[in-house]
């Protein structure tokens, strides 16, 4: 099979690897790609929103399946574009697409659907939202409705945070188009985690939960990011709480999306808080988590190739997957100043000494080849994922790895899975 990977990160190059140990595939390309994935697949200059690109290409080459990494081409329609010229392709429609697109449009369907959720309220108008937080207090959550690149949302532990919050989205417009609309909502408090399903439009198959770390700094301190570093399993995610986030999150969403004329295709990104009264949702997402993506490729034991393609032709009923028992762990490496400016073109040094770690694969998630040397182009660069016998051992190959690395200009988390180690 002929297979193209559109998108350019940590989550495309873990899927690129994936991909590339199938023995079905005859040929990979990624659209663009970057420095690391090219070892994988053939990397190809078209821009990941370029959608009528993105399709020619396609068709010109004669692609079996096309897999969508990231959302925004996803909320732009690439994935009704293929289908409309019979290409097969693993990612959901725009309308389905919707669920990340808008987030008052998730929490509307969430509602419908009876999904256990937090209280919300939705607002074109910055002077009432300010007045919801003020009858409300803190601390609370404030969200752009439209996609920020997994940016647009505070956690505001004040009201003075969350009345600047609103200033910042709707006043500011420091996310554009994304910040016309809000979503605020209720803070929940738990332990969270990230759940996935592969869903074929009628069929959901459950994969396994991973933990995410938002927040920049150790001790989950500082501002919200794309995500510093995941492991999976995730010892919150119990076998019952599995099952209660399958029959509660998920089987109910695919029900109501397909009731409403939106069946849901391609790989659901369940984002939720473990509470005292059982597991709430807090967001769905349409495509793989990243840094998520790279650890639950590090357990996939089955071949991924025919189970993407399964759900692309609505056969995933006729399809089960194994895991490894071994943990993996991801430490992402940012260039310094993320989340907020920071500088492209640094030299990334000590790849392959960090690669001979046992256990331990280097994803790239922000990079570019020039002159023969691995520069940073991005503000999350590196995602150094390890598997071992358990977390302790995961983390001190991660860690290891990482302090092989030549880059001044990098920095990482030094606590990934702390909650795990404390348990």
């Amino acid at each position: 099979m002929k297979v193209l990977v559109v998108g350019s990160g940590g989550r495309e190059h873990a899927l690129c690897w994936k991909l590339a140990q199938s023995p079905l595939l005859t040929k990979l390309w990624c659209a663009p790609g970057n420095a690391g994935i090219a070892a994988s697949a053939e990397c190809v200059a078209i821009p990941a929103e370029d959608v009528e690109a993105l399709v020619a290409f396609a068709r010109a080459q004669a692609v079996d399946l096309v897999v969508v990494g990231p959302e925004a081409p996803l909320v732009a329609g690439l994935a009704d574009r293929c289908r409309a010229e019979g290409i097969r392709v693993f990612g959901p429609s725009a309308a389905a697409a919707e669920l990340e697109g808008s987030k008052g449009f998730m929490k509307d369907v969430a509602a419908r659907a009876g999904i256990p959720t937090a209280w919300y309220q939705r607002f074109r108008d910055a002077g009432a939202a300010k007045d919801f937080i003020r009858a409300k207090g803190a601390p609370i959550v404030v969200k752009t409705d439209g996609l920020a690149a997994g940016k647009g949302v505070v956690v505001a532990m004040t009201e003075a945070e969350a009345l600047a919050a609103v200033d910042m989205m709707m006043g500011d417009k420091v996310f554009g188009a994304a910040g016309d609309e809000l979503v605020i909502e209720e803070f929940l408090e738990g332990e969270e985690c990230s759940f996935f399903a592969l869903c074929d439009g009628t069929t959901a198959l459950p994969l396994i939960a991973a933990q995410d770390h938002k927040r920049v700094g150790d001790g989950d301190t500082g501002p919200n990011t794309g995500g510093m570093g995941a492991y999976s399993p995730a010892p919150v995610v119990t076998a019952a709480i599995e099952a209660e986030i399958v029959a509660r999150c998920i089987q109910p969403l695919m029900a109501t999306m397909a009731e409403l004329g939106r069946p849901y295709a391609g790989v659901l990104f369940a984002g939720i808080m473990v509470t005292a009264e059982g597991p709430k949702l807090l967001e769905y997402n349409v495509r793989f988590g990243d840094p998520e993506c790279q650890v639950l490729m590090a357990r996939l034991e089955s071949d991924l190739l025919p189970v993407l393609v399964a759900a692309a032709e609505g056969r995933l009923d006729q399809v089960s997957l194994s895991w490894r028992d071994e943990v993996a762990l991801v430490v992402v490496m940012a260039a310094a100043g993320y989340p907020g400016a920071y500088r492209k073109g640094t030299v990334i040094g000590g790849l392959d000494q960090a690669g001979a770690v046992e256990g331990v694969t280097v994803f790239h998630a922000g990079t570019v080849l020039k002159d023969g040397q691995v520069l940073a182009n991005g503000g999350r660069v590196l995602g150094v994922t390890a598997v071992g016998a358990d977390v302790a051992t995961a983390r001190d190959r991660a860690y290891r790895a990482i302090d092989r690395l030549a880059w001044s200009d990098g920095f990482c988390r030094r606590d990934i899975a702390w909650r795990a180690l404390a348990r």
